[in-house]
């Protein structure tokens, strides 16, 4: 039987506002005092925004906020890996539409409106390219998509995976043909994204792993996997941090040479997965018993059934829970000040340390807060698309 996707209706915004603003009396009064308050809070803070503040403390310091201490000269590299990654986005948008459309629709478009900016002429045509990539990115992967002998999902998924390896090659290159860069002068911006996407990508294989082996039958793997979850959950992050800013050295032979953002990482990354380990221990117990017959009737034996049947739909349903974790992530890797790094917010606060930015402390922290939104409004968003196209609580 095949399955008939019912029509979507078209959207009208004036019967969207009968329905969800004006359908009753009571809400109607809620609306018009919602609309007043919000007047009220919003004029004034949007006549500060555009005539009262003084914004070029930010303009000024554009490039120390977004990659810190980075050398000028190298700076292609990172102009490199903005354009892959919009490359990227745009052909995740047209392989997978329903969960990326918006976010690419926004990235794009501030790509755009960031050229249009008082930027130097060769940034702004590199920002409007990168925004037109996006599109041009999404209009051949939808093209390619309908071709039946290629697999664009697979592709753009391993392309990927091995972005992030590729990124960071060129970020700090080996000296055989990029100079080196060691990653104690990466900062700002560039700092945050690359402790958050490091922590994010090695936290969660950790994590799933350790919720696995805290529900194994063999005790010492249990014991262990439950003395580790409920150790570091007991402890601050701030503390996990320091811990392997002092102790990794002591553990590894050569220590003493591991720069300090990968001790970072390496902090981070064993924090993170302490969480994903419970949330996803959750979803392991929220699978029906009957699941795990049904597996062991049809022959499968413990690996296959945990990997192919059990394993799958424990991980759709804890989408909420390690994106709010992954959120979580992403801001708290301001905590690097202890480690003596520089990110997004360690470099605001420089930047007000400067004698002619003296007491603008309020532009400053606005900038931050804004961009720390749009990355976890990115990362809420297409978990709430991606829950929507996975069915998540409805089936």
């Amino acid at each position: 039987m095949i399955a008939v996707e019912r029509p979507r209706e078209q959207f009208n915004i004036v019967k969207w506002l009968r329905t969800n603003l004006f359908n009753t009396w009571f809400n109607t009064l809620l609306t018009l005092v919602s609309l007043v308050l919000l007047y009220v809070v919003l004029r004034p803070l949007l006549n500060w925004i555009f005539s009262d503040a003084n914004w070029q403390v930010v303009t000024a310091n554009l490039r120390v906020f977004m990659v810190g201490t980075f050398p000028v000269e190298q700076l292609w590299r990172i102009w490199l890996c903005v354009g892959l990654a919009a490359t990227l986005l745009g052909l995740s948008w047209g392989v997978w539409p329903n969960v990326l459309r918006g976010i690419a629709l926004i990235y794009a478009s501030v790509l755009i409106f960031l050229a249009l900016l008082p930027f130097s002429v060769p940034s702004r045509l590199i920002l409007a390219a990168c925004g037109v990539v996006i599109f041009v990115g999404m209009f051949l992967a939808r093209r390619a998509v309908g071709v039946e002998r290629l697999n664009v999902g697979r592709w753009v998924a391993i392309s990927w995976l091995i972005f992030l390896p590729l990124v960071l090659y060129l970020l700090r290159g080996m000296g055989l043909v990029l100079p080196i860069i060691t990653p104690n002068q990466w900062g700002g911006l560039l700092l945050t994204l690359v402790l958050a996407i490091s922590g994010i990508v090695f936290s969660f294989p950790l994590g799933v792993l350790l919720a696995i082996g805290r529900r194994s039958s063999l005790p010492a793997f249990s014991l262990f996997c439950t003395g580790y979850i409920e150790l570091i959950r007991g402890v601050p992050l701030i503390t996990v941090l320091f811990m392997t800013q002092v102790m990794l050295p002591l553990f590894i032979p050569g220590g003493e040479s591991i720069d300090r953002v990968l001790r970072a990482i390496v902090g981070f990354t064993l924090f993170t997965a302490a969480y994903i380990a419970e949330h996803v221990r959750g979803g392991l117990h929220a699978i029906p018993r009957g699941q795990h017959e049904a597996a062991k009737a049809l022959g499968l034996n413990p690996f296959m059934t945990m990997g192919m049947i059990i394993l799958p739909q424990a991980l759709r349903l804890v989408i909420p829970a390690n994106v709010s974790q992954f959120i979580s992530l992403f801001k708290d890797t301001s905590l690097v000040v202890v480690a003596s790094l520089l990110d997004l917010l360690g470099i605001g606060k420089s930047v007000l340390a400067q004698q002619e930015f003296l007491g603008l402390q309020t532009e400053v922290y606005l900038f931050i807060g804004a961009v720390y939104w749009i990355f976890a409004y990115s990362l809420s968003h297409v978990s709430r698309r991606l829950e929507e196209t996975l069915g998540v609580g409805h089936r």
